[in-house]
């Protein structure tokens, strides 16, 4: 059979090297008396692993040669270095990811797999399966000692199976030796919408506290519960540059569906633009201005800075549990089902094109445009236009 258990030792007396007696340990041939204290197993040219005791030296060759005959052996289960280790592969994996997606994504994907790293440390791979995994999603909590929920649940399986899936593409695991996951449902909660009127007055409220300081605040949120197929992330990313009023559209090069995609502009907001002084190319278009406490002149509005504006106007619209992306782009989309059809709103919804040049090249969406202008009809106000004259200073 392949494999043995030999020593590096020698016998005291005659310099005999110790052989397996098969039963209970390595005795020198001329002096029984005398056995092995250290044992070392071989198998084949790549497995060589050392032990103090003769028993568990015996199972282990044992259980090589069972692996070996149901066709399972891998050599790189027993290397030093344990390539299979779910802590080592977890790490290279979060360096491939760290170039792939966005800092907020990856530093999800970090925390997920960082918090299996200490559940499972670098037990082999190929021995965690859908008991493991259960198990694991199961226990996670909060740092307030609550138990996460359905969805972080869902996300952290989600991860852990697209870990799974690189494992097989990289072939350090087979099609057979991917396990099975969990399936961890849940639903999402439902955001309080309103109809259009009472969102056209939120709209007009922030305009009325917030245009003399700063007249994109309004315009951000305006934007938002019209044009339905720009998500908040992709419009306050927007910079001086992809704003091109010469093919009417705001130009998203890295959206979340990873395609370039076009928003097509009203001509209300073509000529609103056009009235509002611009900045050089690089700078965001949607950033503080100067003479404002508390921010950086030039910086790039924050996360929740639209959503803070709005929260004051419907504070004093008396208007609560509204929150921003409920109060515009759901809210819209909500009331736009009520004069539209429902493959009339999906086509306005989302721009798709393949190839950078073609954005500058295609015709305006007829769909889109439509949903649009219904979007600012609606209420059956005029749309606000606005007049600035540029400053010597304007950035």
């Amino acid at each position: 059979m392949i494999g043995y258990i030999d020593s590096e030792q020698k016998c005291p007396i005659c310099k005999s090297g110790f052989q397996d007696n098969l039963r209970d340990g390595l005795v020198c041939p001329n002096h029984p008396e005398c056995r092995a204290t250290r044992f070392r197993v071989k198998f084949g040219r790549k497995v060589c692993k050392r032990f103090k005791r003769y028993e568990p030296a015996y199972r282990f060759l044992n259980g090589l040669r069972y692996k070996k005959d149901e066709g399972t052996f891998d050599h790189r289960d027993y290397k030093k270095d344990n390539p299979f280790g779910f802590e080592n592969l977890a790490l290279k994996y979060l360096k491939v990811k760290e170039r792939e997606v966005k800092r907020k994504s990856y530093n999800n994907l970090a925390n997920y797999l960082n918090r299996a790293i200490i559940v499972w440390g670098n037990s082999n791979i190929k021995t965690l399966g859908y008991a493991e995994i259960e198990d694991f999603l199961l226990t996670q909590k909060t740092k307030f000692g609550e138990f996460v929920s359905d969805k972080t649940r869902s996300n952290m399986c989600s991860a852990l199976h697209d870990f799974w899936k690189w494992l097989k593409k990289r072939r350090i695991i087979t099609v057979q030796q991917f396990p099975d996951f969990p399936e961890v449902s849940f639903q999402l909660g439902w955001r309080k919408i309103v109809d259009k009127e009472t969102q056209e007055d939120i709209i007009d409220e922030v305009y009325r506290i917030s245009h003399h300081i700063n007249i994109k605040v309004w315009l951000g949120i305006k934007w938002l519960s019209t044009y339905i197929s720009m998500r908040p992330g992709e419009m306050l990313g927007l910079k001086e540059s992809d704003i091109d009023t010469k093919i009417g559209a705001l130009i998203i090069p890295h959206p979340k569906e990873k395609e370039p995609k076009l928003i097509y502009l009203l001509d209300e907001d073509i000529e609103l633009i056009e009235s509002i002084p611009r900045g050089m190319p690089h700078l965001p278009f949607f950033r503080h201005e100067k003479g404002v406490s508390g921010v950086t002149p030039g910086e790039k509005f924050g996360d929740r800075y639209l959503w803070k504006w709005w929260k004051k106007a419907c504070a004093n619209l008396r208007i609560e549990g509204v929150d921003l992306y409920g109060g515009t782009r759901h809210s819209t989309t909500t009331a736009l089902s009520k004069v539209m059809s429902k493959e009339e709103i999906k086509g306005g919804s989302l721009h798709k094109t393949n190839k950078a040049f073609e954005r500058y090249m295609q015709s305006k969406s007829a769909d889109a445009m439509k949903v649009y202008k219904k979007a600012s009809e609606l209420t059956g106000k005029k749309a606000r236009i606005i007049k600035l004259k540029k400053t010597a200073n304007e950035n």
